[in-house]
């Protein structure tokens, strides 16, 4: 069972793989025999493909999920720690490559959606936590085991988790590394739901199918409010948030649903 990550022994570093497919930008991480533990390339691959989907008109939901039936991602590769990780300026860069990929993920203007199979441990938990929406298989395991590894775990990553489940279940989680099932993930507000593995992906692709015929504008103008309100209040930028709300009544698409709705037809948006 992985703890962190899965150690690499020569089969390659993985790859972090983009698709698109009707309104889904797919990401894969795609190293199922390490059970997609991240390499230090993998961190480094994430942001382009969220540009690439970013940039494309037709993805009107990023999902992310793992390679294979056994892992989302089982946290970071430990046998690259010893090159990466042994001291504190070589830490340093591997923390500024795995924070650009968080950033991306976390700041990305469309909707991201975790698909969660299997092992979703350490970085991969961050990574899920950087998404808008986790969606888990039942057969879904979660933790960050940091305390048995003896990593010190930034205070951004303490942040996103608190954001998630407060305060008093981001200390057990931390303080205990062990991990939960996806029904206890799921009460404890880790997810927002679980379904059987066999319904996995078309829950997935409903609700990105939902948000894909939804109004582009609001829901950006949506996700940044939310997203504003949860930092501290002077890093708040109100104004941006009001200029996003003012775009969507400016909108070809607020014009498109009111007629839609006088019609009794369903809207036809096009994000301008």
């Amino acid at each position: 069972m992985p703890a962190e990550g899965r150690a690499d022994s020569g089969t390659g570093a993985g790859r972090v793989g983009g698709a698109v497919e009707g309104v889904i930008g797919w990401v894969t991480f795609d190293r199922p025999q390490r059970h997609n533990a991240m390499s230090y390339e993998m961190w480094q691959g994430l942001p382009e493909v969220l540009a690439a989907h970013e940039a494309d008109p037709a993805v009107k939901a990023i999902v992310l999920r793992g390679a294979g039936e056994k892992a989302f991602i089982s946290g970071a590769d430990i046998s690259q720690f010893e090159a990466r990780r042994a001291s504190a300026a070589a830490n340093e860069d591997y923390r500024t490559v795995a924070a650009r990929a968080f950033e991306r993920l976390r700041d990305a203007p469309k909707p991201t959606i975790a698909m969660i199979r299997g092992y979703c441990i350490g970085g991969g938990l961050a990574i899920a936590l950087c998404c808008d929406l986790r969606i888990a298989a039942d057969d879904g395991r979660f933790g960050i085991p940091a305390a048995r590894l003896g990593l010190g775990y930034a205070q951004d990553g303490v942040k996103r988790l608190i954001d998630v489940v407060g305060p008093a279940y981001t200390k057990e989680i931390l303080f205990t590394g062990r991990r939960y099932e996806a029904d206890e993930a799921w009460r404890i507000g880790l997810l927002n739901r679980v379904v059987p593995v066999a319904a996995l992906e078309d829950e997935v692709r409903e609700i990105a199918g939902t948000i894909g015929g939804n109004a582009p504008l609001t829901i950006a103008a949506a996700k940044r409010a939310v997203n504003d309100l949860m930092l501290p209040a002077g890093e708040q930028d109100p104004d941006a948030v009001r200029a996003a709300v003012e775009r969507c009544f400016d909108s070809e698409d607020f014009a498109e649903g009111r007629k839609a709705f006088a019609e009794k037809r369903r809207p036809v948006f096009k994000g301008r």
